[in-house]
């Protein structure tokens, strides 16, 4: 087993690595670029560069998925989720598609997820014990129809939706999503395999994280500083991949939450900064913990570096640390990236102030 998964993520490594630069001949070809001249708050790079950086993250994984994922209803309902995901991003990166469209769209992607089986039916209670999210149940009747959903099935939905956004944000900066998303998925899998004796599903869940991680780093050779493709909106399919693959087998959720920390903390912050002043949670700024730093000096290098560092050691810490453990180190986290942030805004606004004096 632990052959077929090592040789998984060097074929979906190999695959994306070898797609990307015809996808980029193509997406040139197709003017699907990202134009520094268009009006956007997060743009960063000084000449036209290809989006759609999702459609070689996709294959990477399929391909790899076709030789080594058993084909049965919930890996096809995963991938024709992730699918429509990736249909509806290379679209927004070609003709800006409403955000609250794309939002809607999440939703029923995860709700084709959910409704194949997977979701969230307990989570392990850091001060013991397991809580039985499959237990509250809630009939709701609409058109006639008569579902029963469970609150294990509203997180999910409201995980899946979460990460895809959350991670979406963390691409900022040259080469910062695909490591995070590399090294969060490595640490997803070699926990996986920890259940894989006991448990079929972990089986599944060990395979596609590393096929997912082979495919970021795949891509990643080409969206490092000097980026020649960013991810896109497409991306969010491979977001939406990783959501899954932490919700196939037991005690991985905390362990998602806390690899990935620093982009879930900046993403919760990012929430409350918008709704609190005012605007819509889905319209951009630039006030991004990762924005905050290229203001305050720091090169577009340094800044993924820094992602990558901090998500390798909590990741690390996350393969040792109890339940409870886990939980102190994820409100650690919430406490440095919000105290960074808030750091970072008062020191660039008093050197405005200096300036402007």
């Amino acid at each position: 087993m632990i052959a077929s998964i090592i040789l998984s993520f060097f074929i979906s490594f190999i695959v994306t690595a070898l797609i990307t630069p015809p996808a980029i001949s193509l997406l040139k070809k197709h003017k699907v670029i990202d134009d520094p001249k268009r009006k956007h708050p997060g743009v960063i790079h000084k000449k036209p560069i290809p989006r759609g950086g999702g459609i070689p993250l996709f294959l990477g994984v399929v391909v790899a998925s076709l030789i080594f994922i058993p084909i049965n209803p919930t890996t096809i309902a995963i991938f024709v989720a992730s699918f429509i995901s990736l249909v509806i991003g290379v679209l927004d990166d070609k003709i800006d598609i409403s955000p609250y469209f794309r939002f809607i769209v999440q939703i029923a992607c995860a709700i084709i997820i959910v409704a194949s089986g997977v979701n969230i039916p307990f989570i392990t209670n850091p001060f013991g014990g397991i809580l039985y999210l499959n237990h509250f149940n809630l009939p709701i009747s609409l058109l006639g129809m008569h579902v029963v959903f469970s609150l294990s099935d509203f997180i999910a939905i409201f995980w899946i939706v979460w990460v895809m956004n959350m991670l979406n944000w963390s691409k900022g900066v040259d080469g910062q999503m695909p490591g995070i998303v590399a090294i969060s998925a490595i640490v997803i899998g070699i926990l996986s395999l920890r259940f894989a004796a006991i448990d079929e599903a972990s089986i599944l869940s060990a395979k596609l994280a590393f096929i997912i991680a082979g495919s970021a780093l795949g891509f990643l050779i080409y969206n490092f500083h000097p980026a020649k493709i960013f991810p896109g909106y497409g991306a969010t399919s491979i977001y939406l991949l990783l959501s899954v693959v932490a919700m196939l087998s037991s005690a991985k959720l905390a362990t998602a939450i806390l690899v990935m920390g620093v982009p879930l903390a900046d993403g919760v912050y990012t929430v409350f900064r918008r709704v609190i002043s005012g605007r819509s949670p889905f319209w951009h700024d630039k006030k991004h913990l990762h924005h905050l730093l290229l203001s305050s000096g720091y090169s577009q290098r340094r800044i993924a570096l820094f992602y990558w560092i901090i998500s390798a050691i909590l990741g690390a810490l996350s393969l040792v640390l109890s339940s409870k453990g886990k939980l102190f180190a994820i409100i650690m986290v919430a406490v440095l990236v919000g105290g960074a942030i808030l750091f970072l805004n008062y020191f660039l606004k008093k050197n405005n102030d200096k300036i402007t004096v």
